[in-house]
């Protein structure tokens, strides 16, 4: 599955006074790993950019005086979100001031071209699912970094493309996280190793503590133990038992 993980920051709250977009960040996600391939673009939202969305993100009217518009980055933009999974913090927001772009430059064109963003990706809102998961707590993105134990040290203003990524780590910690297990004791890449089973839990190419590592409870172990047992008892002769002792089991 394509995920696109996306924010956007704007001029001001609401596209039907007039605001526009000045900043698009997306990173991509296929089978729940990012693929390294993202979107960033500033833009030149051909109007002023209020004082209280600068304080909020930092992008001043002189930052994108030179960017192109949003009709010159259209068509790429498009490009790059069509037909995936849209994953999104608040998405009316964003999806609002999309399709707001979309359709005027479509008005521009004088023909439909892009958009509706739902008519053609799938939308899925991080905030409604945090406010799901967690009902009555505080669900924005700093709140929610701190819940899952995501390091966004690094964020002091709003950025489309980091707040992006941290979204994407935040998915992540509230949909299951993302491990790997492998039966080499010795296999490379951060890890721990259960002594009873050695099985190595592998982080997969993520920087060190963005994700969290579930290791089995005891009722767990006990379980595998006992199934081990009744594996041992039908088959008469365990060979991995006899390649964990250092044996040759050919």
């Amino acid at each position: 599955m394509r995920q696109i993980i996306l924010d956007t920051e704007t001029t001001g709250i609401d596209p039907r006074d007039g605001h526009r977009l000045v900043e698009i960040g997306a990173v991509e996600m296929v089978n729940r790993r990012l693929t390294g391939n993202s979107y960033h673009q500033y833009i030149n939202p051909e109007r002023e950019i209020e004082a209280e969305a600068v304080a909020v993100h930092g992008i001043t009217n002189e930052r994108v005086a030179d960017e192109p518009i949003f009709a010159a980055i259209a068509d790429d933009f498009w490009a790059f979100i069509k037909g995936a999974e849209l994953v999104i913090h608040n998405a009316p927001f964003d999806v609002g001031f999309m399709d707001h772009e979309f359709e005027m430059l479509n008005r521009r064109r004088g023909e439909p071209r892009l958009g509706p963003v739902a008519e053609h990706c799938r939308i899925l809102d991080t905030l409604q699912m945090a406010r799901d998961k967690h009902p009555g707590q505080r669900n924005n993105l700093d709140a929610l970094c701190k819940r899952y134990e995501i390091d966004n040290g690094h964020r002091v203003l709003h950025g489309a493309l980091l707040d992006a990524e941290i979204l994407a780590d935040v998915y992540l910690a509230m949909t299951g996280g993302q491990t790997a297990l492998s039966l080499d004791a010795s296999a490379s890449g951060e890890g721990t190793t259960n002594g009873s089973t050695g099985l190595v839990i592998r982080r997969l190419a993520l920087e060190p503590g963005r994700l969290r590592v579930l290791r089995p409870s005891e009722p767990e172990l006990a379980a595998h133990q006992a199934k081990l047992a009744r594996i041992r008892e039908a088959a008469g002769e365990c060979r991995w038992d006899r390649l964990a002792e250092g044996e040759d089991a050919s």
